[in-house]
């Protein structure tokens, strides 16, 4: 899974990257700081399923702390966005492409207002952060209607001349973009347009067709950034009325990796969206100590800096997987002694015979049946596994 961040310059973007996954990378506040894209490693938040037995996880991958395991994700931060990426403003449409395997985008904004859309500060209040919605929005309908614009007159003429199915062909050519041939069919039946006669789409009708697809393919929610700054949660509160289509979470990623940076250092105890931390030192310097009021009576306010909450959304809640374990019902820990040691993101409606499948090639041919660790019942290949569920699987 790869989930990506998009947005404009200087909206605090690699500052979430970096709050999100502990990665090196440049953060200032001026635009195109980022330039090649940044590839790192970030977490979704479970409850750890080992706790139910009176045990803790050994995770093969992700660690785990107190009640809560943290699963890996893949993470991609892209340059800065500018109006008019999709034509390589600002070397848009190279950063755009990074963005080809996302699974799902995460458009970062500051919701304080103090950016403007060139990335440059304003004062804080005066920019209105839905125009960054709006625009983000028709960056990436126009992103995909070049994209499938590229010899879109040969192919459907090939496609037309041999009779062949126009939702199988777009699957192909838009592969690169995650598009399949179901993603087509239901844009189609949703537009009214004729498969059979894609020759008589006028250019609006390609354009409503392109934001189909991406709407599908790259599903996106946004990070309400930069919301401990005066008049921040006021805009949050606005955005979450004019926008009712997306989730929308507001966060402070400047605050998260103040937080994640002084646990790296031991000088405090902090769990990744928890609402309180431990001061571990007693010698604090007293910058650091104000700087620790602060976020301590942030996160009293509002519960938490949002950063997880943001990744475990996407995860969750927008592309709707679920975390799925490996185990056995007389014995959960591995030949190595490690308890449940792996966990699978796998999508909603995942079937026993998925989850065989995903562990091996062998387990998913040759499946028996699944057993459920928790309830101890056997059930079928067919069978949709819930959200957390430990399973063990029986094949010949």
């Amino acid at each position: 899974m790869l989930l990506g961040i998009v947005g404009k310059p200087s909206c605090g973007k690699s500052t979430f990257f970096k709050a999100s996954t502990l990665a090196e990378v440049d953060i200032a506040n001026y635009p195109f700081t980022t330039i090649k894209p940044n590839h790192a490693v970030g977490f979704v938040k479970v409850t750890d399923p080992a706790k139910q037995f009176g045990k803790r996880s050994d995770p093969r991958m992700g660690f785990v702390m107190d009640e809560w395991r943290f699963v890996p994700v893949d993470i991609i931060d892209v340059a800065g966005l500018v109006p008019g990426a999709h034509k390589g403003e600002g070397m848009g449409s190279q950063f755009l492409n990074d963005l080809n395997q996302a699974d799902a985008l995460i458009h970062v904004i500051d919701v304080s207002g103090s950016v403007n859309e060139k990335g440059e500060d304003v004062e804080v209040g005066s920019y209105d952060p839905a125009k960054d919605v709006a625009f983000l929005e028709n960056e990436l309908d126009y992103w995909y209607l070049e994209i499938m614009n590229k010899g879109w007159e040969k192919f459907i003429r090939q496609t037309m001349q041999e009779k062949r199915d126009l939702a199988v062909g777009l699957e192909k050519q838009l592969s690169g973009l995650r598009v399949t041939e179901n993603m087509a069919q239901e844009a189609f039946k949703e537009l009214s347009l004729d498969p059979k006669k894609p020759n008589e789409w006028t250019d609006e009708q390609r354009l409503a067709f392109a934001r189909a697809l991406r709407l599908k393919s790259k599903p996106m929610m946004i990070a309400a950034n930069k919301c401990d700054r005066p008049g921040a949660w006021d805009n949050y509160e606005r955005l979450k009325k004019d926008f009712p289509e997306y989730f929308i979470v507001p966060c402070s990623a400047e605050l998260e990796l103040a937080l994640k940076e002084a646990n790296k250092h031991e000088l405090i105890k902090y769990i990744p969206g928890n609402n309180r931390f431990e001061v571990l030192k007693e010698d604090v310097p007293e910058k650091q100590k104000q700087g620790l009021l602060f976020i301590q009576k942030f996160l009293d306010e509002k519960g938490s800096t949002g950063v997880q909450e943001v990744l475990n959304t996407a995860v969750f809640r927008l592309l709707k997987y679920k975390a799925l374990y490996p185990g056995g019902v007389s014995k959960l820990e591995d030949s190595d002694g490690n308890v449940i040691p792996d966990c699978f993101l796998m999508p909603q409606d995942a079937t026993a015979l998925d989850f065989a499948y995903r562990l091996h090639t062998d387990f998913g041919k040759n499946f028996i049946k699944a057993v459920s660790v928790i309830s101890k019942l056997p059930v079928g290949k067919d069978h949709v596994l819930n959200d957390g569920e430990i399973v063990e699987i029986m094949a010949k």
